[in-house]
């Protein structure tokens, strides 16, 4: 169904597909060497610590996070003063978020009492749960010590406002509310909290680093404010379309834990919530590449805005 209706959505474009870049292909060079990286920030000499750690750093994700991140680092550099390089300090930034991101999957894991991760078995399944808080809490440590060693204050702030707005985002879905219009906006909130915040702020921190005027910075992070929300959402809508083998975790896995997700809200109101979703995540997207393309036209800026249609049309 998901697939169905993107493409709908995407056959009303009519911009020819050929002036736009794959994302995962010209952040390739960047990305380079990412999960060895990673390992490296976390040295640790017990071994069972340190194969929990290493446990999702295989090189098997898709890095979508940290290619969003290098992506949006060279468009702003490019806007700025036509540098086609990425500073070592925005691919920190990137480094950074893939680990905020895998330790609250470790944590989002003990708390749904998850089996099922990109395909194997979760951290607290195979090591229990009071390990796998500890291993999340060791890789979140991990990144602040490497933002730490950015050294600038206010890259610090804007990173750190992601684990905070993670932490609220967990309240939040613990919470409901009894109104109907108040439950989409709860939904919608924790969904910027738990998803979003960490590739706005990230797209946010690496401007900052590249580009001096605050525009950029507001663009950047609007970008991935729409970016991260629309992925949310299409991943609520596989929730409900796809088999479990194929999305590698559990399907329908927030309905099981009494999860009110888009689809389910969307149905309340009206016959398809599924089709509803995919709707507003389209718009999402719509707003993610007005923001883009307010940049100076560059390969990295086109391939953000091929990056939304990407993020409709996945099917995992």
């Amino acid at each position: 169904m998901a697939l169905r209706w993107c493409g709908w959505w995407r056959c009303s474009n009519t911009v020819s597909d050929e002036k736009y870049q794959d994302p995962f292909q010209l952040g390739r060079k960047d990305l380079k060497n990412l999960y060895e990286d990673i390992k490296k920030e976390l040295l640790v000499s017990a071994a069972e610590l340190k194969e929990m750690c290493d446990y999702y750093f295989d090189g098997k994700g898709k890095a979508f996070r940290p290619m969003i991140v290098v992506l949006m680092a060279r468009a702003c550099n490019i806007h700025h003063n036509n540098s086609k390089e990425v500073q070592a300090s925005q691919r920190s930034v990137a480094i950074i978020a893939e680990m905020i991101h895998t330790a609250s999957l470790v944590h989002d894991d003990v708390i749904d009492d998850a089996n099922s991760r990109r395909g194997k078995r979760t951290l607290n399944q195979i090591w229990g749960e009071r390990k796998a808080v500890l291993a999340g809490d060791f890789i979140l440590s991990a990144a602040s010590v490497a933002l730490a060693r950015i050294g600038n204050t206010t890259i610090i702030s804007v990173l750190t406002q992601v684990i905070e707005d993670l932490v609220r985002g967990e309240f939040l879905q613990l919470g409901s509310k009894e109104n109907e219009n108040e439950r989409f906006a709860h939904y919608l909130e924790k969904t910027f909290k738990k998803t979003a915040s960490l590739i706005a702020n990230s797209c946010k921190a690496v401007s900052i680093l590249g580009c001096p005027d605050p525009k950029v910075h507001e663009i950047a992070y609007q970008y991935g404010k729409n970016v991260g929300i629309a992925f949310q959402l299409i991943d609520d809508v596989l929730d409900f379309t796809s088999c479990a083998d194929h999305l590698g975790k559990p399907t329908a896995a927030d309905l099981k834990l009494g999860l009110a997700t888009g689809p389910v809200l969307f149905a309340c109101r009206q016959s398809d919530g599924v089709q509803q979703t995919t709707y507003l995540a389209q718009r999402y997207c719509h707003a993610a590449t007005r923001e883009i393309r307010k940049l100076r036209p560059s390969p990295e800026r086109e391939a953000l805005v091929h990056l939304t249609e990407m993020v409709l049309m996945r099917d995992k």
